[in-house]
């Protein structure tokens, strides 16, 4: 056996129906459409969620709440990671480039520092945002916040 003698199995492969190639063919005429209507035409293009005519999910559905296009979606990281980051690549700062370095955040993430765990470290840390907590926290240490 090589490349040359190769072919599927049999009866694994089946021919596509020949649409439209007259009457013999027992599929001519109106080539499986059926008679008249939208979807007998050429061009005709089923609308998105269309059921039929029977009133569609996303009309039946209420709507409620609304979306805040002002909304800044902060990537959160909580200082115990910062510590462990701290400890493991012995850095006296951290900032953003850092963390996306690191694995901890994607380059286009605003970061805010949340003020989960304990802070050993005097760091001074670079972000978009501070919780309370955070900025407590690393200043206790002796480090210093600055806000991007």
């Amino acid at each position: 056996m090589d490349l040359s003698n190769l072919k599927p199995a049999e009866g694994s492969i089946k021919k596509g129906k020949r649409i439209g190639r007259g009457q013999g063919s027992g599929r001519g005429g109106t080539s499986t459409r059926g008679h008249k209507g939208a979807q007998s035409r050429s061009g005709y293009s089923r609308k998105f969620g269309f059921e039929g005519g029977q009133m569609p999910l996303y009309r039946r559905v209420p709507k409620f709440g609304f979306k805040n296009f002002n909304r800044k979606e902060f990537h959160g990281i909580n200082i115990d990671v910062l510590q462990k980051l701290a400890e493991a690549k012995k850095l006296k700062m951290i900032d953003p480039a850092i963390l996306v370095d690191n694995g901890l955040a994607s380059k286009n993430d605003m970061i805010k520092i949340l003020g989960r765990g304990e802070l050993k470290a005097k760091l001074e840390v670079k972000a978009h945002a501070f919780s309370d907590s955070a900025v407590k926290a690393i200043e206790a240490q002796g480090g210093v916040t600055t806000k991007i």
